[in-house]
């Protein structure tokens, strides 16, 4: 399979605007946890796939993806202001997110204790949590990535809990959802377009930073990957399991203390 193209130098250049600050971060915990009640969350993941055009000499069934579509996946963490914090992209839009997951850079960070694995947080009770992520079914359940509640019939707690994680994890959605829809030389030869998304990843966060509107007349789809259906990821991390469950408890909590006596 091929591999991303190198993007360094353009990395060093976006470093102010593109990277998970560690000093923004107690912020944007806190604005995640007063618009969604999830406490030490540290911003929503997802992935999209930009529709590319092959150059005439070459072919390859490695960016041919499921929707039999030459594309290249786009991984990305956003803020509660859908600014992304970090991107990872260049490899084949056949890929599944979780494996894309591993391939980067941020997972490795992660599994070695040295991202989203600090401030722990005490709940009521005594409880600890630690710093984590929303992702959706295609991601695997994970102590720093936690995902929702798969089947029907679940108990009222936990149909709760999946609408609070959705909510919070559409913020990834809509950032995509606005990235394609105002950046359309998105959809690129090959080539050029690890560099190309980079980029208006940046100019996507340069325009949240300035407060600039979107344009009344950007068409925006109702989502950023219409035909794709969410593969599921069946891997489950027994601390993400733990993790989970101590969220729904403390949203109870929540809404039962919030409630009128």
């Amino acid at each position: 399979m091929a591999k991303p193209k190198s993007m360094s130098s353009l990395a060093l250049l976006a470093r102010p605007w593109l990277v998970l600050a560690q000093n923004e971060r107690e912020k944007y915990k806190s604005k995640l946890e007063e618009a969604f009640g999830l406490p030490n969350c540290c911003g929503a993941i997802d992935g999209t796939h930009s529709i590319m055009a092959l150059p005439t000499i070459q072919t390859s069934d490695d960016w041919c993806d499921l929707e039999d579509n030459y594309s290249m996946l786009l991984q990305g963490i956003v803020d509660h202001e859908m600014r992304f914090l970090d991107i990872v992209t260049g490899w084949p839009g056949g890929m599944m997110v979780s494996r894309l997951l591993k391939c980067s850079g941020f997972f490795k960070l992660c599994e070695g204790g040295q991202r989203l694995n600090e401030n722990v947080r005490t709940l009521s009770g005594g409880v600890e949590i630690r710093e984590y992520l929303v992702g959706g079914v295609g991601y695997p359940l994970l102590p720093w990535l936690i995902t929702p509640y798969e089947s029907n019939g679940l108990p009222a707690s936990i149909s709760a809990f999946n609408a609070v994680h959705g909510a919070a994890k559409s913020l990834a959605v809509k950032a995509f959802t606005q990235l394609k829809g105002t950046w359309r030389i998105l959809y690129k030869v090959m080539w050029r377009l690890p560099s190309i998304i980079l980029v208006c990843c940046l100019l996507h966060n340069i325009r949240i930073d300035s407060g600039d509107i979107l344009q009344p007349d950007v068409a925006l789809s109702g989502h950023h990957d219409s035909g794709y259906g969410e593969q599921c990821c069946r891997k489950v991390d027994p601390l993400g399991k733990t993790m989970r469950d101590i969220l729904v408890k403390q949203l109870l909590h929540s809404k039962q203390t919030a409630a009128p006596k």
